[in-house]
């Protein structure tokens, strides 16, 4: 949507959008970001890993070493049954094998487990909308 037509929905001038837009951005609210289609741009490997880190002691250790390589687009430390949980694009799946292979040579990395996400429907952020008190 442009400042424009936020402008005409706030009945506010479009100056105002921008310097609060500008505001958001310098105090980190908003975050600039390009997503790409994977396929269309040549990722035919889009997958998710669940990392298994032992001791657990070493979760954020191996968590830095893996946000640091240029494959992941996602995460996060998470509860349950794993301890990290990795979205990759690869090429193709052998370098999602390599990458796997990468990963477990981190000291900590015990064991993953790997999910190829075949058809991907929604990927998006979340309606800010859900935010607002019923």
């Amino acid at each position: 949507m442009s400042f424009t037509v936020i402008a005409k929905k706030l009945k506010v001038s479009i100056g105002t959008i921008r310097t609060r837009f500008n505001r958001m951005i310098k105090d980190g609210t908003v975050n600039i970001i390009g997503r790409v289609t994977p396929e269309k741009v040549g990722f035919r490997s889009y997958s998710h890993i669940a990392v298994y880190v032992r001791p657990a002691t070493l979760k954020e250790k191996v968590a830095n070493a893996i946000a640091k390589l240029p494959e992941v687009s996602f995460l996060a430390m998470t509860s349950g049954d794993y301890d990290l949980e990795v979205d990759v694009m690869c090429r193709d799946n052998d370098h999602l094998v390599q990458f796997v292979n990468e990963i477990s040579k981190i000291s900590g990395v015990h064991q993953t487990k790997t999910t190829i996400y075949f058809k991907v429907y929604k990927y998006a952020q979340p309606d800010l909308k859900l935010l607002t008190k019923i």
